[in-house]
């Protein structure tokens, strides 16, 4: 059985490989996961993916985090299987390795979740995600889960541990992100026996990529300790990873704690965020220069809409028009539908930022 990798391990795999930059990739013609990972409609799903990996890859992207769908694996096991096989081979075509995440509390409260799927799937214009009523909203409540069901949490136990026994050797995989903002949606701790069996599941098979689990609201006061269950993320994790969609003085912050707490290397798996003043000219360059992995979300602007604010801000904004938002900006996504770039001055700074990192690292070998 495997055990947490040391620093010194976590470290030689970072340094192995190239500065790791992308984004979280969903097609542009995806709904949600459901119609992403789904047999219907998944060939021209993958037609899209396959020209958008391919301008990621024009952009000096080498990775990408993408969020499976139980449910779909549930109803459609073989297929599901065979289905993100052809997706890992497209991604990696084309250079781009997968962050593959399986867990995720960014879930609606039990009252709004309306049942799951398979075929054509509902989408409201005008909304972040393409959901009116969205976990980014100010929807009471605790975000319902599966893993509330005891029967299906045994499913999805078995799940995690198929994906990771099927794929522990594979380079095509940079890394598992077992569980996606743990606690989030309220859960706090209805997580916590969830993301420790997950852990114990990868561990026993012991695969070649590194475990994680991301920190999501980093306190910028160092003596305020983290939540319980992102402390015990962070504590099993052989990679530190974080989100922020703050601004540029709240990540340096962050990252000297991590790096002072943890001393391990460190990805920012979820960035951008221009209406709160999170942008590519500012984060990018500090990316590269700290060396920190990262992945913005969204790439392409499509029927998910996350170029839109997070609901949640609209309704903070209704409350408080002195808000400090700039909504005359996207939220997320690099490129227009056309592929043309929402701002090229961001995407000419993106790939000279992943000209340098390549000719480091090829220093860096020699």
């Amino acid at each position: 059985m495997g055990v947490r990798w040391s620093k010194e391990r976590a470290w030689a795999w970072y340094s192995a490989h190239p500065w790791q930059r992308g984004c979280n990739f969903m097609s542009s013609d995806c709904v949600n996961r459901i119609d992403e990972w789904q047999e219907e409609g998944f060939e021209d799903r993958l037609k899209t993916a396959d020209e958008e990996l391919a301008l990621a890859a024009r952009t000096g992207f080498n990775s990408i985090r993408i969020i499976l769908e139980y449910f779909v694996w549930e109803h459609q096991h073989d297929g599901f299987m065979a289905r993100f096989d052809r997706f890992l081979d497209t991604a990696w075509k084309h250079g781009i390795s997968c962050v593959v995440v399986l867990g995720n509390d960014c879930m609606q409260p039990k009252e709004f979740t309306k049942p799951m799927h398979l075929g054509p799937q509902h989408y409201d214009w005008g909304y972040h995600g393409g959901r009116k009523n969205s976990q980014h909203g100010s929807l009471p409540g605790m975000g319902y889960h599966l893993l509330d069901e005891p029967e299906l949490a045994l499913r999805h136990y078995e799940w995690v541990r198929e994906m990771i026994e099927t794929h522990k050797n594979d380079p095509r995989i940079l890394m598992w992100d077992l569980y996606n903002e743990p606690g989030n949606s309220r859960r706090e701790m209805v997580t916590y026996p969830h993301l420790k069996r997950f852990f114990e599941i990868a561990r026993a098979i012991d695969p070649i990529q590194p475990l994680t689990s991301c920190v999501w609201r980093c306190p910028l006061d160092r003596n305020q300790p983290l939540s319980e269950i992102e402390q015990f993320a962070c504590d099993q994790s052989d990679v530190i990873t974080y989100h922020n969609y703050g601004r540029y003085q709240d990540n340096i912050r962050i990252i000297k704690r991590l790096k002072e707490t943890f001393d391990r290397p460190i990805m920012n798996t979820e960035w951008l965020g221009r209406c709160l003043h999170n942008t590519v000219e500012e984060m990018y360059p500090l990316f590269y220069l700290e060396k920190i992995g990262c992945y913005n979300w969204g790439f392409v602007a499509g029927k998910y809409q996350t170029y839109e604010p997070w609901n949640g801000t609209w309704d903070q904004y209704d409350k408080n028009p002195q808000l400090d938002v700039d909504f005359t900006k996207w939220f997320h996504d690099l490129y227009r539908p056309n592929h043309r770039p929402y701002d090229p001055k961001e995407i000419e700074l993106i790939k000279k930022f992943n000209a340098l990192a390549n000719e480091d690292f090829e220093r860096e070998q020699k």
